[in-house]
């Protein structure tokens, strides 16, 4: 009876030890969190630097069609950055694969419910409208004239 007692808590302490160090290599350390938290700070004020010099200067300095493009471009970086350190999406294995996948689907459904808001407010003004100045708005944008 010992001897089983003895095996069930030895494999039992085995057992707690292998997760612990499966959930340890499941996150990331100390350095890869501080590597990240500078690559943001980095980012966040290169995409801030250059509006602010466009601000003070009255808009001279950068063109509108060169900042647009600027700041989309940092704002993805910080996000593969954010990403890669903090919800670590770019490892390897079945957990790393099951973020993945939650990840897809969150945004799809992000962008069903934003692309679906946008098109409902675009035609709002359309269907709001009362009789008569929908009879016009439709020969309008139809082209006929009475």
């Amino acid at each position: 009876m010992d001897l089983y007692i003895y095996n069930s808590l030895s494999f039992w302490g085995y057992f707690m030890k292998s997760q612990t160090q499966t959930e340890k290599s499941q996150h990331g350390s100390v350095r890869s969190y501080t590597i990240g938290f500078l690559l943001s700070i980095i980012l966040t004020f290169a995409a801030y630097i250059p509006v602010v010099i466009h601000q003070n200067s009255y808009h001279q300095t950068f063109s509108h069609e060169l900042l647009i493009p600027l700041v989309l471009f940092f704002a993805l970086l910080q996000l593969m950055v954010q990403l890669i350190f903090f919800l670590h999406l770019a490892g390897s294995g079945s957990s790393a694969r099951w973020n993945l996948a939650v990840f897809i689907s969150t945004v799809c459904i992000v962008l069903v419910i934003v692309i679906g808001s946008v098109w409902i407010m675009s035609h709002l003004n359309y269907n709001m409208m009362s009789g008569s100045n929908m009879n016009k708005y439709i020969q309008n944008q139809e082209g006929i004239h009475k």
